[in-house]
């Protein structure tokens, strides 16, 4: 179970990510596959057919064998980063 520190991490990066225009950062798909390793592991879906979505897989794939902990970890130090 992800760490309330893990938690609120997501939340500041959804408001982050709620205040920007809909281009794809690179940043933000790198979070999204650290988050994605933190909850679920390694990534245990097809590769999605649109754009967007082969992109997300492709962040999320890209921390295979990383453990859950560690992707967490990662996660808060760099969603902390951006904060400053």
């Amino acid at each position: 179970m992800p760490s309330e520190e893990f938690n609120q991490a997501a939340a500041y990066l959804r408001s982050l990510r709620d205040s920007t225009t809909k281009e794809i950062d690179q940043e933000i798909l790198e979070l999204y596959g650290l988050y994605k390793q933190a909850t679920v592991g390694d990534c245990n879906i097809a590769e999605p057919a649109d754009a967007f979505g082969k992109q997300k897989h492709k962040a999320w794939g890209d921390n295979k064998g990383k453990s859950s902990a560690d992707a967490e970890k990662e996660y808060i130090s760099r969603v902390n980063k951006l904060k400053k």
